[in-house]
């Protein structure tokens, strides 16, 4: 008896879309977006589908799939984002206070 490999083609990844980080196809939503609001956020997939009526339940556990197979990688992502955004608003609160503006 021979397997067959099934392959679902719900995670792609592109150079220039999203920064180049695992996306659902058809989207703009990130592997990270999922992992998120599931494992940091603690939302069941049914709270993921109704904040993202748009992709459905196979969608989310594809990505929720992907994530739990590179979940170093994908955690990284999140870290530096959140980094780069911390980094951001502190820039920008000396540049308000720079202008007297707060």
């Amino acid at each position: 008896m021979t397997s067959t490999n099934l392959q679902t083609n719900y995670i792609v990844q592109d150079e220039g879309i999203c920064g180049g980080k695992p996306r659902i196809a058809g989207t703009r939503i990130k592997v990270q977006h999922m992992a998120i609001d599931h494992v940091h956020a603690g939302w069941s997939v049914e709270e993921i589908c109704e904040a993202y009526p748009h992709i459905t339940r196979a969608q989310i556990h594809a990505a929720l799939s992907y994530y739990y197979d590179h979940q170093s990688e994908i955690e990284q992502n999140i870290r530096d984002d959140w980094e780069f955004a911390e980094r951001m608003e502190r820039e920008d609160r000396l540049d308000r206070m720079k202008d007297g503006q707060r």
